[in-house]
């Protein structure tokens, strides 16, 4: 596996060399500074992740893609870490939520109800609306950010937003 940090011009343009962490930590991941620093990059996660969202992001870290699913939430890819990187699963696994871009194909009066559909919790409604095609509204606090949307949107129109730790 290579670990080597991607130093190209494209990553350095499109907002740096990686000092962030990956776009999507892992559920009951500690954070990033203190992840990035135990973390070594062995892939047990990735084997042990039943989903198969946990992919290889920049660095040789692991990071969850939800366009190739949801996470279920259920803790193989903590169980598998031999290190002290993740916190207890009666903690919240993140906090985060569903966002919509401006791509979604019901904004642009496509009917569409894909990411409804994939929405376990419920959290993705369609209100009607006289004479228009019915829109995505998002109960914030229903969502528990499994990326069940992401993986069913047809155009890529969704993103999960991390909420600021409080």
């Amino acid at each position: 596996m290579d670990t080597t940090p991607d130093l190209s011009r494209r990553r350095w343009l499109r907002g740096g060399l990686g000092a962030k962490g990956p776009a999507q930590s892992l559920p009951w991941a500690v954070p990033w500074p203190q992840f990035s620093d135990g973390c070594t990059r062995c892939g047990d996660c990735l084997r042990a992740c039943p989903e198969q969202i946990i992919v290889t992001a920049d660095g040789g870290f692991p990071s969850i893609d939800f366009s190739r699913g949801a996470c279920t939430f259920c803790g193989a890819c903590a169980t598998a870490c031999a290190e002290p990187l993740f916190s207890p699963r009666s903690d919240s696994p993140w906090r985060q939520y569903a966002a919509f871009h401006d791509a979604c194909l019901a904004q642009k009066g496509v009917h569409c109800r894909s990411c409804e559909d994939g929405c376990e919790p419920a959290a993705i409604r369609f209100r009607p609306r006289l004479g228009a095609v019915a829109v995505p509204e998002l109960n914030e606090a229903a969502c528990n950010g499994c990326g069940g949307c992401v993986a069913a949107c047809p155009v890529g129109a969704i993103h999960m937003v991390k909420e600021e730790q409080a």
